[in-house]
């Protein structure tokens, strides 16, 4: 399936590029938004992460038919300070977060992403690590993944779900999608309108890549890279992404950091970041047609103003 990135004129747009600037991908994968950067900045440099080794390879082959003014990272985003000042850069220009799942891992039947298609149920975006999905579904207690089936899936019948999973697993280890989604489908009314494993499934690869915590962390470490004049872009795809990265733009963005309780500011705190976008920049309606990636992405943008 051909890989189309999302929002890619908005987002290159508003990250306000110019010929000499230096980029962080943070979210390589098929270098969608990459190549579309590394055109722009054809005096510049790009520094692209993805935590992938399989996609690494073929994104690299991608970028090197436009220039070689860029080095790839077999790391994940979280880990981006560290390497980027590595490489002799202290601060950067513009940065980039597109957090929506791979179109490469999704179709990869063998990385246990799709719930349309039978495979041993991984989820794992980096293979280095240990934790996978079969580890969740026959590990984790009711409770545990009741909870997480709720808040990171937003799925309303998640007691039912993890109650039919933890019946089933004393019986046989669940080791593979359609095991789940067999189970899942136990748990919906017989009519349901969507899918009804695509909540369940985005819950437990949530957890397998811990990608809440790290993208919060990851926010964190990315700010401090940005010159002053310098944005940092960042794509969501849910709810839980979009309300992370909005709050966090919005506690950037404001001087005072005193308890809301005290009536004068104490803490003397300076501004250092404006949002630009008030409202999320969405995908217009042709790309909504022709991408259904596109659906539910959002498009918000930081700026540092000062040191």
């Amino acid at each position: 399936m051909r890989h189309y990135p999302v929002m890619l004129n908005e987002t290159v747009e508003n990250l306000s590029l110019k010929e000499n600037s230096v980029v962080i991908d943070a979210t390589l994968g098929a270098a969608g938004h990459s190549s579309f950067i590394l055109k722009q900045i054809k005096k510049g440099f790009l520094i692209a992460f993805d935590q992938d080794k399989d996609e690494i390879e073929k994104s690299i082959e991608t970028l090197s038919k436009i220039g070689n003014n860029f080095s790839v990272i077999n790391s994940n985003f979280s880990e981006m300070k560290d390497k980027v000042r590595e490489l002799g850069y202290e601060k950067v220009d513009a940065i980039l977060f597109d957090l929506g799942t791979s179109s490469m891992q999704m179709d990869d039947i063998k990385r246990g992403f799709n719930y349309h298609e039978e495979a041993i149920l991984d989820m794992r975006m980096d293979r280095r690590t240990n934790l996978t999905a079969k580890d969740v579904v026959n590990t984790y207690s009711e409770e545990e993944l009741s909870r997480i089936i709720f808040e990171y899936g937003e799925e309303r019948f998640a007691r039912k779900i993890a109650k039919l999973i933890c019946e089933n697993r004393k019986i046989k280890p669940i080791t593979t999608t359609f095991e789940l989604v067999a189970l899942i489908r136990r748990a919906y009314p017989e009519r349901a309108s969507k899918h009804p494993a695509k909540k369940t499934f985005q819950a437990i690869r949530i957890e397998v890549n811990r990608e809440l915590e790290v993208l919060e962390n990851a926010m964190s470490k990315a700010v401090e890279l940005l010159k002053v004049g310098g944005r940092l872009g960042i794509i969501t795809f849910h709810s839980l992404e979009d309300r992370i990265v909005k709050n966090k733009f919005k506690d950037l963005a404001t001087a005072c950091k005193c308890p809301k309780d005290i009536p004068i500011c104490m803490c003397g705190g300076v501004k250092k970041f404006e949002v630009i976008t008030r409202k999320p920049i969405i995908p217009v309606e042709d790309e909504l047609k022709n991408n259904n990636r596109a659906h539910s992405s959002k498009l918000r943008i930081l700026e540092r103003i000062l040191d």
